[in-house]
């Protein structure tokens, strides 16, 4: 990815493409303050709680990862994306990084309570964030390609966000919030990945290769640069 991509990538930034998760953004806090939309929250849940009672799976904690795995299958099969193995992994963990970030953030700052009641973590859905970001890093990839690819991965990440509020985890608003968080860092992730990588590497294209790292119970990525 050159610095001529990182000028194009901006010049080709339109509002429209950022509407929906603004306003998923928006709504997840106005659910929390206007009536109409706190009762929507509650009208949701109690029709879990009388249609799906006995509802129980953890299904959702390996679905949410599917469309970001997706994408190296992908490649790994010869469907080749937007962008190289090296540029394709930085972008999908500086955009995971800070939506985990962001959510772990909101999560302590809201407090608020789960529809089961088991803490005070609930806003917003971290399972559905990590999902649309996945799904984001999908359609980010292969759009050109195909829009199918990226209707099936936030078909799978849709599936994540129900499959929470299903399980009593958490309210609509905390989903639709985790969406929005998730779509809108990949995006600017994706805006502005190619511009810092020209100011920072120029014409050069430096070596890079990304290693898994596993410390204390704690596994992770690191990233070695050799520049010529």
């Amino acid at each position: 990815m050159s610095q001529a991509s990182g000028k194009q990538s901006v010049s080709e930034f339109k509002s429209i493409n950022y509407m929906i998760p603004v306003v998923s953004l928006i709504y997840g806090p106005l659910a929390r303050e206007m009536e109409p939309l706190e009762d929507l929250d509650k009208n949701v849940r109690s029709e879990v709680l009388e249609d799906y009672s006995d509802f129980n799976t953890n299904i959702e904690d390996h679905l949410r990862y599917l469309p970001a795995a997706a994408v190296y299958a992908l490649g790994i099969a010869g469907v080749k994306g937007k962008n190289n193995t090296v540029d394709k992994t930085a972008l999908f963990l500086i955009s995971n990084t800070l939506t985990n970030l962001s959510v772990k953030f909101l999560k302590k700052q809201t407090h608020r309570l789960r529809p089961d009641g088991s803490d005070h973590l609930s806003f917003p859905s971290g399972h559905t964030a990590t999902a649309f970001a996945g799904a984001e890093f999908m359609n980010q990839e292969y759009k050109d390609l195909s829009p199918w690819f990226g209707v099936a991965a936030y078909t799978m990440a849709s599936a994540t966000g129900t499959l929470r509020m299903l399980n009593r985890k958490h309210w609509l608003s905390d989903v639709v919030m985790g969406a929005g968080v998730g779509i809108l860092t990949t995006k600017l992730v994706y805006l502005a990945y190619p511009v810092v990588k020209g100011k920072i590497f120029g014409n050069k294209e430096p070596m890079m290769m990304i290693v898994p790292a596993y410390e204390q119970g704690l596994y992770g990525f690191s990233l070695a640069a050799k520049f010529n």
